[in-house]
Formats: structure tokens, C-alpha cells, sequence
């Protein structure tokens, strides 16, 4: 009998553990936005989620462990909302434009207090090598590359003029939504929205075969 129950009891533990874990990364994430990943200590977050600190050393062993696994959370919110809804697309056209309108309603929808978290984080560690910055980036790359490729599958597909320079879309197109995300941060209002999306219709239909 004691075997039987031992099992039961394992597991609870390990999804209570797991669950833990995922509410201090949430709130990681968030406190990230607002303060900084630079500012995101072990003490400051177990203040923050009502926990020791030798709690939340259970979890994570060093600040930047801490650092990386919010990232890894962030990433997987990012994917959930952007990301996810683009799979069903049924070209290439349609694939960028639900990333794009994934993108700007994961901004207006509030998920983080200071906008998105990548770009709030990205530019904080330009100037600071190291493992924080190199998986920002690595986010960076993959995200402008699905725009790319999705543009580029769009031209083969001759919904997307083929003399547009694939990069240099993907790239004007990354910039208004990140003067859209800037934007609404500050000012907390749609219209910053609603002018990323014009401005990002005008340019695909500049773009259009």
C-alpha cells in the first residue's frame, strides 16, 4: 500500500513545483517590462511574489538562470498569441498578415505592462554581451525571418511583387510595429494601433503584384 500512495504524492509535488515556477516567471515577465531584466534579482522578485529568497533559489540558481527562464516564459507567451494563430495560414500573403495582426493585438491586449517584452528588453542589453543578449537575439532573428519567409513565399506565390527586397519589407514593416508598440505604451491609447495598421496596409499594398 505504501508504494500505491507514494506516487500520488511525487506528483503533486512536482506540479505544485511547476506551478510555482510559472507564476515567478509570470511575474518576472512583467516586472522585466517596467523595471528592467538588468533589475530582476532573486530578492526583488521574492518580495514581489511573497516568497524567500532561498525559496526562489529552489527554483533558479544564479540571476541569470533567472534572467534566461523569464525569456524562455516571455517566449512562450509571444508564441501563443502571435505565433500560433499564423500556423493556419492558408499562403504566404495570409501568414504575414495574421503575424502582424497577432503582433499588434498582443500589444494593445496588455499582455505586459511596459509593451512588448522583447522590444522593451532588447534595447536595455544591446551594449551588454553575454548569454541575456545572445537569446534576445536569437528571438530577434527567428522573428524577422518568419516575416521574411512569409513574404518571400507570398512572392512566389505572386501576391507580393517580386523586385520588393524581401529583407527591407520585413524590416518597414517591423518598424511600425514597434513605433506602434512604443507608442501605445506611453500613451495607453488604440489610435497608435490603428495607425500601425494603416501604415502597415499601405505598405502591402505598395507591395502587391
Amino acid at each position: 500500500m505504501a508504494q500505491k500512495t507514494a506516487a500520488p504524492k511525487k506528483r503533486r509535488q512536482r506540479s505544485d513545483g511547476e506551478r510555482s515556477r510559472g507564476a515567478i516567471l509570470d511575474e518576472a515577465a512583467q516586472l522585466s517590462t517596467v523595471e528592467g531584466i538588468g533589475g530582476l534579482s532573486l530578492s526583488r522578485l521574492a518580495h514581489s511574489v511573497g516568497m524567500s529568497k532561498s525559496g526562489l533559489f529552489a527554483h533558479f540558481g544564479s540571476k541569470e538562470e533567472l534572467q534566461l527562464a523569464t525569456i524562455e516564459r516571455a517566449d512562450e507567451i509571444f508564441h501563443s498569441q502571435v505565433l500560433e494563430p499564423a500556423e493556419s495560414a492558408t499562403d504566404g500573403l495570409d501568414r504575414l498578415r495574421r503575424l502582424l495582426d497577432g503582433y499588434l493585438r498582443y500589444v494593445q491586449a496588455g499582455t505586459f505592462p511596459g509593451g512588448c517584452f522583447f522590444a522593451t528588453v532588447l534595447v536595455e542589453v544591446s551594449m551588454q554581451p553575454g548569454a541575456v543578449r545572445d537569446r534576445l537575439l536569437v528571438f530577434l532573428q527567428d522573428w524577422l525571418g518568419r516575416l521574411e519567409s512569409a513574404i518571400r513565399d507570398a512572392q512566389k506565390e505572386g501576391t507580393i511583387d517580386k523586385s520588393e527586397d524581401a529583407g527591407q519589407l520585413a524590416f518597414e514593416l517591423e518598424a511600425a510595429l514597434l513605433l506602434a508598440n512604443t507608442q501605445f505604451t506611453v500613451m495607453q491609447s488604440a489610435e497608435p494601433i490603428e495607425r500601425g495598421r494603416r501604415s502597415i496596409e499601405h505598405r502591402l499594398k505598395e507591395a502587391a503584384a
